[in-house]
C-alpha cells in the first residue's frame, strides 16, 4: 500500500488509498475470518489511525461489505465463465468444482472461499452479508441447471452447493490440490450419472 505523508512536516495524517486497503482487509478477512480480525489490526496494517478508518469504511462491517464486494469482482470463482450453454450441465458444474478446489488451494494463508466461509461467521450481520453472495452463486447454479433439466435443479443445485461447502472447509483444514480434485471429479461423475448428459 503506498502511504504518503504531506510534505508539509511532521504530524499531518497519512492519506490512503481506499481500495487498496480494501484489498489488504481483505487478506486479512480471508486468512482468518471476520471476527479474528480486530479493528485495531486494520487499522495497523493500513497505516490509519481509528477515526480515518471509520470515516472511511464506518465499520468494521462497512469494509467487511466492501471486501465482499471485492472478492465476487474479482477472488471468487467465475460462474459465469464456467457455466456456458455451448457443453453439457454436467461438464460445466465439473469444471466449476474443480475451478474452486483450485482457487480454494490457491493462497495456502487463505484457503477455502471467503463467502463460504463468512457464512459460518458467528457475527449476524457479517454472516447475512456473506450469506447475499452465496445465495446469488446458488441462484447461478440452478437457473443454470433448470435451463435445460429443470425437474433436477434443486437437488442439482444443492449437490453442487454442498460439494463447493466442503471442498472449502477441506482447504481450509489442509487438505492439497490433488485431494481435492479428486473430490470434485468424484462429485462429477455422480452429476454425470444424475443428469445424462
Amino acid at each position: 500500500m503506498s502511504v504518503t505523508k504531506n510534505s508539509r512536516g511532521r504530524g499531518r495524517p497519512r492519506r490512503f488509498d481506499p481500495d487498496e486497503a480494501v484489498a489488504i482487509a481483505e487478506r486479512l478477512f480471508h486468512a482468518r475470518g471476520y471476527e479474528a480480525v480486530s479493528v485495531t489490526e486494520i487499522t495497523d496494517a493500513l497505516g490509519i489511525n481509528p477515526p480515518s478508518f471509520y470515516s472511511a469504511f464506518g465499520s468494521k462491517l462497512g469494509l467487511y461489505t466492501r471486501v465482499l464486494e471485492r472478492y465476487a469482482e474479482a477472488g471468487a470463482v467465475p460462474f459465469a465463465d464456467l457455466l456456458r450453454a455451448d457443453r453439457p450441465v454436467a461438464d460445466s458444474l465439473l469444471a466449476l468444482l474443480e475451478e474452486a478446489a483450485r482457487r480454494y488451494v490457491a493462497d495456502p494463508a487463505a484457503a477455502g472461499c471467503m463467502v463460504v466461509e463468512g457464512t459460518r461467521c458467528e457475527d449476524a450481520q457479517a454472516r447475512a452479508a456473506a450469506r447475499a453472495y452465496n445465495l446469488a452463486a446458488e441462484k447461478a447454479i440452478r437457473d443454470y441447471v433448470a435451463a435445460r433439466h429443470p425437474a433436477d435443479a434443486d437437488r442439482i443445485t444443492d449437490f453442487v452447493a454442498t460439494t463447493m461447502f466442503g471442498l472449502s472447509g477441506k482447504a481450509r483444514g489442509g487438505h492439497g490440490l490433488d485431494q481435492l480434485l479428486a473430490t470434485a471429479r468424484f462429485a462429477g461423475s455422480a452429476i454425470v450419472q444424475a443428469l445424462g448428459d
